[in-house]
């Protein structure tokens, strides 16, 4: 968002905030369109806001007209280089609750040393789209019942792929998992829309520390190289040591950061 003070010939009192639709919100000037507010639900149930708006005192209309109607607690993710964005936000009551860092991941296994890196003993990878359906669910399920009994999803990277209420594998073609005989004990999920992203790497927590994780990156980044891309991305919460030292173990470098704040 660029946001600017008013310039003559707008006026702060000349705009008007409309609610058009059930969680969205048109800044006004002259049936001009000036500024737009959207608010949505992410799959793990918080409400995020966002606003778009040329001018300081836009936005702080709209901001105003939306927070007296929604519920709190409220969510806004931001790109930490836009000051203008974060202090508007800031201005509405909002404070940084996380830091996420966005890592740009290489490919190459000269780079990233996968084609050595072998998935403990018993374990086997198996590829995107040849996962068993059921037990990928089961999996993707007790993982996150893990994550929610101690740190809570909500410190995992947001996630705003809409699904169906109560279903967390929105398309099962694009998770590789590390499998034991009788079970799954890890998956990884690779999303390609514009450029290859690393939406999610989990292994079931008496798994741990086994290289299991590892196994997965490489695997991914092994099939991607082969593919054609030469890089994947994905985000890291800034607190989380672990995946840090994985990404970077394979070359990954921070490029970005958002912030998600909360009121």
């Amino acid at each position: 968002m660029n946001t600017k003070p008013f310039t003559s010939g707008l006026s702060e009192n000349a705009v008007t905030i409309t609610r058009v639709a059930d969680r969205q919100w048109h800044a006004l000037d002259d049936d001009l369109v000036v500024g737009r507010g959207h608010a949505e639900h992410r799959p793990d149930g918080r409400l995020f806001v966002s606003i778009d708006a040329w001018h300081d005192a836009t936005f702080d209309r709209l901001a105003e007209a939306m927070l007296a109607e929604l519920p709190t607690p409220l969510y806004t993710v931001v790109d930490e280089a836009d000051v203008e964005l974060t202090a508007g936000w800031r201005r509405a009551g909002f404070t940084v609750r996380r830091r996420e860092w966005e890592y740009v991941v290489p490919t190459d296994p000269q780079i990233t040393g996968a084609e050595a890196v072998l998935p403990p003993s018993g374990v086997t990878i198996v590829p995107a789209g040849q996962a068993d359906e059921s037990l990928l669910r089961a999996v993707d399920r007790a993982i996150r019942d893990e994550v929610e009994a101690t740190v809570g999803w909500q410190s995992m990277p947001a996630e705003v792929i809409p699904r169906p209420e109560g279903d967390t594998i929105v398309d099962p073609s694009k998770y590789a998992v590390a499998a034991a005989p009788d079970r799954y004990l890890g998956l990884i999920r690779v999303v390609t829309v514009i450029r290859p992203r690393i939406g999610l790497i989990a292994v079931r927590a008496g798994e741990q520390r086994r290289g299991i994780a590892r196994a997965l990156l490489a695997h991914a980044l092994g099939t991607l190289h082969r593919s054609g891309s030469t890089a994947a991305w994905t985000e890291v919460n800034e607190s989380n040591q672990a995946a840090s030292a994985l990404f970077e173990g394979v070359g990954a470098r921070p490029m970005s950061s958002n912030l998600e704040l909360v009121r």
